[in-house]
Protein backbone atom coordinates (compact mmCIF):
# COMPACT_ATOMS: atom_id res chain seq x y z
CA UNK A 1 0.00 0.00 0.00
CA UNK A 2 2.72 2.26 1.04
CA UNK A 3 4.50 1.76 -2.48
CA UNK A 4 1.20 1.93 -4.22
CA UNK A 5 0.49 5.54 -2.03
CA UNK A 6 4.51 6.41 -3.63
CA UNK A 7 3.79 6.10 -6.89
CA UNK A 8 0.50 7.72 -6.69
CA UNK A 9 2.01 10.87 -5.18
CA UNK A 10 4.42 10.81 -7.65
CA UNK A 11 1.74 10.70 -10.56
CA UNK A 12 0.25 13.08 -9.13
CA UNK A 13 3.26 15.62 -8.53
CA UNK A 14 4.57 14.82 -12.23
CA UNK A 15 0.59 16.38 -13.12
CA UNK A 16 1.35 19.56 -11.62
CA UNK A 17 4.27 19.67 -12.67
CA UNK A 18 3.10 19.76 -16.41
CA UNK A 19 0.45 21.82 -15.35
CA UNK A 20 2.22 24.48 -14.14
CA UNK A 21 4.79 24.44 -16.93
CA UNK A 22 2.13 24.64 -19.43
CA UNK A 23 0.40 27.66 -16.99
CA UNK A 24 3.72 29.47 -17.78
CA UNK A 25 4.21 28.70 -21.40
CA UNK A 26 0.73 30.33 -21.73
CA UNK A 27 2.66 33.24 -20.91
CA UNK A 28 6.06 33.89 -21.96
CA UNK A 29 5.64 32.14 -25.14
CA UNK A 30 5.74 34.96 -28.16
CA UNK A 31 1.49 35.18 -29.43
CA UNK A 32 3.16 35.94 -33.04
CA UNK A 33 6.70 35.79 -33.34
CA UNK A 34 8.46 35.87 -36.91
CA UNK A 35 12.20 36.69 -37.53
CA UNK A 36 13.73 39.60 -39.47
CA UNK A 37 14.17 38.75 -42.43
CA UNK A 38 10.47 38.25 -43.23
CA UNK A 39 9.83 41.70 -41.80
CA UNK A 40 12.22 43.24 -43.38
CA UNK A 41 14.99 43.61 -46.12
CA UNK A 42 18.64 44.90 -46.26
CA UNK A 43 18.94 48.21 -48.56
CA UNK A 44 20.49 47.70 -51.81
CA UNK A 45 20.43 43.83 -51.38
CA UNK A 46 18.11 42.96 -53.91
CA UNK A 47 17.73 41.71 -57.93
CA UNK A 48 17.89 43.49 -60.59
CA UNK A 49 15.84 43.17 -64.01
CA UNK A 50 17.29 42.48 -66.90
CA UNK A 51 15.59 42.96 -70.47
CA UNK A 52 16.70 41.55 -73.86
CA UNK A 53 15.26 40.83 -77.72
CA UNK A 54 16.17 37.87 -79.64
CA UNK A 55 14.93 35.13 -81.92
CA UNK A 56 13.69 31.81 -81.53
CA UNK A 57 13.85 29.11 -84.10
CA UNK A 58 12.81 25.43 -84.54
CA UNK A 59 8.97 26.02 -84.87
CA UNK A 60 6.62 23.89 -86.49
CA UNK A 61 5.33 25.93 -88.68
CA UNK A 62 4.05 28.37 -85.45
CA UNK A 63 6.21 31.34 -85.84
CA UNK A 64 5.21 34.59 -86.69
CA UNK A 65 3.90 36.05 -89.86
CA UNK A 66 5.72 38.50 -91.60
CA UNK A 67 2.93 40.69 -93.20
CA UNK A 68 2.07 41.37 -89.41
CA UNK A 69 5.54 40.97 -87.59
CA UNK A 70 7.88 42.67 -89.71
CA UNK A 71 10.54 43.17 -87.18
CA UNK A 72 11.03 39.61 -87.03
CA UNK A 73 12.69 39.22 -91.03
CA UNK A 74 14.41 42.36 -90.15
CA UNK A 75 15.96 40.57 -86.82
CA UNK A 76 16.66 37.50 -89.33
CA UNK A 77 18.60 39.48 -91.64
CA UNK A 78 20.19 41.89 -89.05
CA UNK A 79 21.55 38.21 -87.39
CA UNK A 80 22.91 36.72 -91.23
CA UNK A 81 24.52 40.39 -91.71
CA UNK A 82 26.37 39.72 -88.48
CA UNK A 83 27.70 36.24 -89.50
CA UNK A 84 28.42 37.31 -93.27
CA UNK A 85 25.63 36.39 -94.90
CA UNK A 86 24.03 38.88 -97.20
CA UNK A 87 20.96 38.83 -98.87
CA UNK A 88 19.91 39.27 -102.54
CA UNK A 89 18.36 42.86 -102.73
CA UNK A 90 14.31 42.50 -103.23
CA UNK A 91 14.16 38.99 -100.89
CA UNK A 92 11.43 38.94 -98.98
CA UNK A 93 11.82 36.24 -96.23
CA UNK A 94 8.78 34.90 -94.42
CA UNK A 95 10.26 32.09 -92.03
CA UNK A 96 7.03 29.98 -90.35
CA UNK A 97 9.76 28.28 -87.76
CA UNK A 98 11.24 31.73 -86.56
CA UNK A 99 9.33 33.92 -84.03
CA UNK A 100 10.84 37.58 -82.40
CA UNK A 101 10.97 37.35 -78.48
CA UNK A 102 11.63 39.69 -75.71
CA UNK A 103 14.02 37.68 -72.76
CA UNK A 104 13.49 38.99 -69.62
CA UNK A 105 14.93 37.44 -66.23
CA UNK A 106 16.23 38.87 -62.88
CA UNK A 107 19.91 39.62 -61.70
CA UNK A 108 20.19 38.24 -57.75
CA UNK A 109 21.92 39.75 -55.57
CA UNK A 110 25.61 38.86 -55.50
CA UNK A 111 25.54 36.75 -58.57
CA UNK A 112 29.17 36.70 -60.15
CA UNK A 113 30.26 36.27 -63.60
CA UNK A 114 29.85 32.44 -64.75
CA UNK A 115 26.75 31.71 -62.98
CA UNK A 116 23.65 30.97 -63.86
CA UNK A 117 20.32 31.88 -63.86
CA UNK A 118 16.53 31.44 -64.90
CA UNK A 119 15.07 33.62 -68.28
CA UNK A 120 11.53 33.71 -69.73
CA UNK A 121 10.55 34.33 -72.96
CA UNK A 122 7.39 35.87 -74.65
CA UNK A 123 6.47 36.42 -78.12
CA UNK A 124 6.74 39.97 -79.34
CA UNK A 125 4.72 38.96 -82.96
CA UNK A 126 1.72 36.82 -83.78
CA UNK A 127 3.54 33.17 -83.50
CA UNK A 128 0.81 31.03 -82.17
CA UNK A 129 2.87 28.26 -80.54
CA UNK A 130 7.15 28.62 -79.08
CA UNK A 131 6.75 24.65 -78.05
CA UNK A 132 9.67 23.31 -79.26
CA UNK A 133 11.89 26.13 -79.92
CA UNK A 134 15.77 26.91 -79.15
CA UNK A 135 16.37 30.81 -77.87
CA UNK A 136 19.50 32.00 -80.17
CA UNK A 137 22.30 33.82 -77.76
CA UNK A 138 20.62 37.11 -76.30
CA UNK A 139 22.20 39.93 -74.75
CA UNK A 140 20.34 40.64 -71.56
CA UNK A 141 20.60 44.84 -70.71
CA UNK A 142 19.97 46.44 -67.41
CA UNK A 143 18.30 50.00 -67.29
CA UNK A 144 21.92 51.71 -67.78
CA UNK A 145 22.16 49.59 -71.04
CA UNK A 146 25.21 47.62 -69.90
CA UNK A 147 25.39 44.22 -70.43
CA UNK A 148 24.87 41.83 -67.35
CA UNK A 149 23.71 38.23 -69.19
CA UNK A 150 23.98 36.09 -72.19
CA UNK A 151 21.07 34.01 -72.43
CA UNK A 152 20.54 31.01 -74.95
CA UNK A 153 18.82 27.31 -74.86
CA UNK A 154 16.07 25.19 -75.34
CA UNK A 155 12.68 26.29 -73.99
CA UNK A 156 10.04 24.67 -71.72
CA UNK A 157 6.75 25.64 -72.51
CA UNK A 158 4.17 24.40 -70.27
CA UNK A 159 0.77 23.88 -72.62
CA UNK A 160 0.20 21.89 -75.94
CA UNK A 161 -2.31 22.66 -78.81
CA UNK A 162 -3.89 21.78 -82.04
CA UNK A 163 -6.15 23.03 -84.62
CA UNK A 164 -7.43 21.46 -88.03
CA UNK A 165 -10.51 22.19 -90.07
CA UNK A 166 -11.46 25.33 -88.24
CA UNK A 167 -11.36 23.81 -84.93
CA UNK A 168 -9.11 24.55 -82.31
CA UNK A 169 -7.98 22.97 -78.72
CA UNK A 170 -5.43 24.86 -76.50
CA UNK A 171 -4.21 24.03 -72.47
CA UNK A 172 -2.42 26.60 -70.84
CA UNK A 173 -0.74 29.18 -72.85
CA UNK A 174 1.34 28.53 -75.68
CA UNK A 175 3.47 32.38 -76.38
CA UNK A 176 5.34 32.26 -73.62
CA UNK A 177 7.87 29.63 -71.91
CA UNK A 178 11.23 29.39 -69.55
CA UNK A 179 14.83 28.52 -69.98
CA UNK A 180 16.24 26.93 -67.03
CA UNK A 181 19.40 28.15 -65.92
CA UNK A 182 19.48 29.57 -69.39
CA UNK A 183 21.01 32.89 -68.63
CA UNK A 184 24.76 33.32 -67.99
CA UNK A 185 25.99 36.50 -65.90
CA UNK A 186 28.70 38.02 -67.40
CA UNK A 187 28.82 41.19 -64.89
CA UNK A 188 28.49 41.55 -61.16
CA UNK A 189 26.38 44.36 -59.82
CA UNK A 190 28.58 45.88 -56.71
CA UNK A 191 26.51 45.54 -53.59
CA UNK A 192 27.81 47.25 -50.52
CA UNK A 193 25.74 46.15 -47.06
CA UNK A 194 26.62 48.96 -45.49
CA UNK A 195 27.45 52.48 -46.02
CA UNK A 196 29.91 54.95 -43.83
CA UNK A 197 29.43 52.26 -41.26
CA UNK A 198 25.85 52.19 -41.28
CA UNK A 199 23.20 49.21 -42.60
CA UNK A 200 19.36 50.27 -43.24
CA UNK A 201 16.66 47.98 -42.65
CA UNK A 202 13.67 48.33 -45.02
CA UNK A 203 10.98 47.33 -43.02
CA UNK A 204 8.01 45.55 -45.45
CA UNK A 205 5.03 46.92 -43.72
CA UNK A 206 4.80 50.98 -42.85
CA UNK A 207 4.12 50.32 -39.48
CA UNK A 208 5.88 52.16 -36.31
CA UNK A 209 5.10 49.28 -33.94
CA UNK A 210 6.74 46.76 -36.41
CA UNK A 211 10.17 49.21 -37.27
CA UNK A 212 10.58 49.98 -33.23
CA UNK A 213 9.82 46.18 -32.12
CA UNK A 214 12.83 45.25 -34.82
CA UNK A 215 15.33 48.27 -33.46
CA UNK A 216 14.72 46.77 -29.64
CA UNK A 217 15.20 43.02 -30.86
CA UNK A 218 18.49 43.96 -32.22
CA UNK A 219 19.37 46.03 -29.20
CA UNK A 220 18.67 43.20 -26.79
CA UNK A 221 21.10 41.12 -28.98
CA UNK A 222 23.59 43.50 -30.26
CA UNK A 223 23.46 45.78 -27.32
CA UNK A 224 22.45 49.22 -26.80
CA UNK A 225 22.30 51.86 -29.55
CA UNK A 226 22.86 49.44 -32.35
CA UNK A 227 20.17 49.82 -33.88
CA UNK A 228 17.41 52.69 -34.15
CA UNK A 229 13.99 52.97 -35.90
CA UNK A 230 14.01 56.48 -37.94
CA UNK A 231 10.05 56.18 -38.97
CA UNK A 232 7.87 53.13 -39.48
CA UNK A 233 10.03 52.03 -42.53
CA UNK A 234 13.46 52.41 -41.67
CA UNK A 235 15.96 50.80 -39.30
CA UNK A 236 19.38 51.89 -39.01
CA UNK A 237 21.84 49.18 -37.96
CA UNK A 238 25.43 50.28 -36.81
CA UNK A 239 27.87 48.35 -37.82
CA UNK A 240 32.31 48.86 -37.41
CA UNK A 241 34.20 49.14 -40.06
CA UNK A 242 36.65 46.99 -39.22
CA UNK A 243 34.37 44.01 -38.58
CA UNK A 244 35.80 40.59 -38.62
CA UNK A 245 32.43 38.91 -40.03
CA UNK A 246 30.15 41.24 -41.46
CA UNK A 247 28.18 38.54 -43.31
CA UNK A 248 27.72 36.68 -39.52
CA UNK A 249 26.79 40.39 -38.03
CA UNK A 250 23.91 40.15 -40.78
CA UNK A 251 22.99 36.38 -40.71
CA UNK A 252 22.49 36.38 -36.40
CA UNK A 253 20.51 40.00 -37.04
CA UNK A 254 18.10 38.29 -39.99
CA UNK A 255 17.37 35.27 -37.69
CA UNK A 256 16.55 37.61 -34.60
CA UNK A 257 12.62 36.89 -33.74
CA UNK A 258 10.34 39.31 -32.91
CA UNK A 259 7.12 39.47 -31.28
CA UNK A 260 4.60 41.29 -33.63
CA UNK A 261 2.21 43.43 -31.90
CA UNK A 262 -2.05 43.60 -32.86
CA UNK A 263 -1.96 45.13 -36.66
CA UNK A 264 -4.05 47.89 -37.77
CA UNK A 265 -7.66 46.63 -38.09
CA UNK A 266 -8.31 46.20 -42.32
CA UNK A 267 -10.66 44.71 -44.54
CA UNK A 268 -9.93 44.40 -48.24
CA UNK A 269 -12.64 44.49 -50.92
CA UNK A 270 -12.06 43.40 -54.53
CA UNK A 271 -14.67 44.86 -56.46
CA UNK A 272 -13.75 42.61 -59.45
CA UNK A 273 -13.93 39.59 -57.71
CA UNK A 274 -15.98 39.89 -55.11
CA UNK A 275 -13.12 38.45 -52.66
CA UNK A 276 -13.67 39.42 -48.67
CA UNK A 277 -10.42 39.15 -46.99
CA UNK A 278 -10.35 40.42 -42.97
CA UNK A 279 -7.77 40.38 -40.27
CA UNK A 280 -7.95 39.48 -36.93
CA UNK A 281 -8.20 43.21 -35.80
CA UNK A 282 -11.64 43.29 -37.25
CA UNK A 283 -14.11 44.04 -34.30
CA UNK A 284 -18.05 44.38 -35.04
CA UNK A 285 -19.87 46.80 -32.82
CA UNK A 286 -24.00 46.44 -32.36
CA UNK A 287 -25.99 47.04 -35.31
CA UNK A 288 -28.84 46.45 -37.37
CA UNK A 289 -29.04 45.36 -40.84
CA UNK A 290 -31.60 45.07 -43.08
CA UNK A 291 -30.69 43.29 -46.76
CA UNK A 292 -33.14 42.32 -49.59
CA UNK A 293 -32.10 41.51 -53.38
CA UNK A 294 -34.31 43.51 -56.12
CA UNK A 295 -35.23 42.09 -59.77
CA UNK A 296 -36.14 43.45 -62.78
CA UNK A 297 -37.54 41.14 -65.12
CA UNK A 298 -38.59 42.51 -68.75
CA UNK A 299 -39.64 40.08 -71.54
CA UNK A 300 -40.39 41.20 -75.05
CA UNK A 301 -42.73 39.05 -77.00
CA UNK A 302 -42.90 40.00 -81.16
CA UNK A 303 -46.62 40.12 -82.33
CA UNK A 304 -47.90 41.47 -85.59
CA UNK A 305 -50.54 43.57 -86.51
CA UNK A 306 -52.91 42.87 -89.47
CA UNK A 307 -54.96 45.81 -91.04
CA UNK A 308 -58.47 45.84 -91.16
CA UNK A 309 -59.95 44.69 -94.70
CA UNK A 310 -60.12 46.76 -97.64
CA UNK A 311 -57.87 49.74 -95.35
CA UNK A 312 -55.02 50.07 -97.69
CA UNK A 313 -52.86 49.34 -94.55
CA UNK A 314 -49.54 47.20 -94.37
CA UNK A 315 -48.75 44.77 -91.58
CA UNK A 316 -46.32 45.64 -89.09
CA UNK A 317 -44.59 44.19 -86.82
CA UNK A 318 -44.95 45.16 -82.56
CA UNK A 319 -43.18 44.09 -79.41
CA UNK A 320 -45.35 43.47 -76.39
CA UNK A 321 -43.31 44.09 -73.26
CA UNK A 322 -43.64 43.52 -69.81
CA UNK A 323 -41.60 44.41 -67.23
CA UNK A 324 -41.83 42.80 -63.17
CA UNK A 325 -40.05 44.00 -60.04
CA UNK A 326 -39.35 41.28 -57.94
CA UNK A 327 -38.75 42.26 -54.27
CA UNK A 328 -37.02 39.32 -52.07
CA UNK A 329 -38.07 40.97 -48.18
CA UNK A 330 -35.30 41.42 -46.33
CA UNK A 331 -35.57 41.14 -42.41
CA UNK A 332 -34.07 43.50 -39.80
CA UNK A 333 -31.27 41.45 -38.24
CA UNK A 334 -29.65 42.31 -35.27
CA UNK A 335 -25.73 41.82 -34.98
CA UNK A 336 -24.28 41.37 -31.52
CA UNK A 337 -21.13 43.01 -30.77
CA UNK A 338 -17.99 40.72 -32.07
CA UNK A 339 -14.48 40.77 -30.61
CA UNK A 340 -12.85 38.36 -32.54
CA UNK A 341 -12.94 37.61 -36.18
CA UNK A 342 -14.82 34.36 -35.11
CA UNK A 343 -17.83 36.53 -34.64
CA UNK A 344 -17.12 38.81 -36.90
CA UNK A 345 -17.33 35.94 -39.84
CA UNK A 346 -20.12 34.14 -37.66
CA UNK A 347 -22.44 37.17 -37.69
CA UNK A 348 -22.03 38.22 -41.73
CA UNK A 349 -22.76 34.32 -42.22
CA UNK A 350 -25.80 35.17 -40.25
CA UNK A 351 -27.23 37.59 -43.01
CA UNK A 352 -26.94 35.06 -45.75
CA UNK A 353 -25.33 37.71 -48.32
CA UNK A 354 -23.23 36.48 -51.21
CA UNK A 355 -19.84 37.87 -51.14
CA UNK A 356 -20.71 40.73 -53.97
CA UNK A 357 -23.39 41.50 -51.44
CA UNK A 358 -20.94 41.68 -48.69
CA UNK A 359 -19.18 44.42 -50.43
CA UNK A 360 -22.11 46.92 -49.85
CA UNK A 361 -22.94 45.94 -46.33
CA UNK A 362 -19.60 46.06 -44.94
CA UNK A 363 -19.48 49.88 -46.55
CA UNK A 364 -22.86 51.00 -44.86
CA UNK A 365 -21.51 49.11 -41.51
CA UNK A 366 -18.30 50.95 -41.99
CA UNK A 367 -20.82 54.77 -42.60
CA UNK A 368 -22.61 54.01 -39.85
CA UNK A 369 -19.45 53.41 -37.53
CA UNK A 370 -20.51 49.61 -36.66
CA UNK A 371 -17.62 48.04 -38.32
CA UNK A 372 -13.89 49.10 -36.54
CA UNK A 373 -11.93 48.52 -39.38
CA UNK A 374 -10.19 50.26 -42.04
CA UNK A 375 -12.15 49.40 -45.44
CA UNK A 376 -9.76 49.10 -48.81
CA UNK A 377 -10.78 48.27 -52.39
CA UNK A 378 -8.56 46.85 -54.62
Amino acid sequence: MSRERFSGERLLRAVVLLALLVASAAVWWPAHAARIKELASVQGVRPNQLTGFGLVFGLDGTGDQSTQAPFTPQALAAYLQQHGIALPPGVQMQPKNLAAVVVTADLPAFAQPGQRIDVTVASAGNAKSLRGGTLLATALRGADGQIYAIAQGNMIVGGAGASAGGAKVQINHLAAGRVPEGGTVERAVPTQLSRAGVMQLDVSANDFATARAVAQAINQAKGAGTAQAVDGRVVRVRMADNMPDPVGFVADIENLEVTLAKPAARVVLNARTGSVVLNEAVTLGTCAVAHGALTVTVNATPQVSQPAPFSQGQTTKTEKVDIAITQQGGALMQLPPGAKLADVVRALNALGATPQDLLAILQAMKSAGALNAEIEVI
